[in-house]
């Protein structure tokens, strides 16, 4: 692969940086974090600005000159959504992915950080997957459709860096959680679903929490502030077209998840299997080495970071309640 110090690294002071889907979960981190930097952040909202829409993505380009842009604005959801709606998650992806990076190789954008998803690798991928591993085999069908649309993002980066010597690079972190997490039930990934049901079935006093599946797959989890601090250091120091993995090495199985996430919100009951209901993919953990070889580590682990996630969820509907 492509030597990652292979250019003079980019620095923030005084860059205008575009944080695209600045109100999502990822968005909300890599502005936290960001503000810590000596940079600009520009944002946009999707009420001011439609990224479906490309000629009205690259008006905005033009007319704000963002240095750098992160790529973190998506359609994103766990396997009902993806289920139920495969159609705009490959549309609405992959516009955005086209309409930003276009409109940042026209207007000549410094650099630009695309963020991918573990998704993306194949079903029955070698363990850890390593960035090699993409399109090397079957995608999982429960989310093929956004994982298609992830794919072609990180190629058409790639190609731009290839092709025109845009610095266009792209990260993959695994399942995130964190701070402004999705916890509608319909459209919440695993682990953000799962807080919201153990701690309903608590209040309720139901006997009972019934998960998905065996039980049995293994994912692994980032916290999304560690994921904004490698976007930091990634946007500075990684100059490669290829992907990067950005991940915590550390896996856990969906049963003993839930078990813990039935600790953290104190709830008693038993939980029960669904066999009926799919697993997805049965393993999905990455080879981050590459990203570790540049210094970087995670900070926050995956007690102390559901134990944060669920205070600020509470926070948060406590304040909706009191609208």
């Amino acid at each position: 692969m492509t030597d990652t110090h292979e250019a003079d690294p980019f620095e923030l002071a005084g860059k205008r940086i575009w944080v695209a889907g600045h109100r999502g979960m990822v968005g909300s981190a890599l502005v936290r974090r960001l503000r810590r930097e000596p940079c600009e952040i520009l944002t946009v909202t999707s009420a001011e600005l439609d990224l479906r829409r490309q000629s009205a993505t690259e008006a905005w380009i033009d007319a704000n000159a963002p240095d750098a842009i992160v790529i973190a604005a998506a359609r994103v959801g766990g396997i009902v959504a993806n289920a139920t709606h495969p159609a705009p998650f490959i549309y609405d992806n992959l516009a955005i992915a086209t309409h930003i990076i276009e409109g940042a190789r026209r207007a000549g954008v410094e650099k630009l950080l695309y963020l991918g998803s573990s998704c993306m690798y194949p079903r029955e991928a070698i363990q850890p997957m390593r960035e090699t591993a993409l399109l090397s085999g079957p995608l999982e069908p429960t989310n093929e459709p956004y994982a298609v649309a992830k794919i072609a993002g990180l190629k058409l980066a790639e190609s731009y860096h290839r092709e025109y010597g845009c610095r266009f690079i792209t990260a993959v972190p695994p399942n995130l959680y964190g701070p402004n997490d999705n916890y509608d039930p319909d459209s919440s990934h695993v682990l953000a679903a799962l807080i919201r049901r153990f701690h309903l079935a608590k209040l309720d006093g139901s006997p009972s929490v019934t998960i998905w599946g065996t039980g049995l797959p293994m994912r692994e989890f980032l916290h999304v502030d560690d994921l904004a601090d490698a976007c930091v250091l990634l946007l500075r120091r990684y100059e490669a077209p290829e992907l990067i993995n950005v991940g915590s090495g550390q896996e856990i199985s969906i049963y003993d998840l839930a078990a813990l996430i039935a600790d953290i919100t104190g709830y008693s009951g038993k939980i029960l299997t669904d066999l009926d209901k799919p697993d997805g993919a049965p393993r999905k953990l990455m080879d981050s080495s590459r990203l570790a070889s540049l210094g970087w580590r995670p900070s926050i682990g995956l007690l102390e970071g559901i134990e944060s996630s669920y205070r600020a969820w509470l926070d948060g509907s406590a304040a909706m309640r009191a609208l």
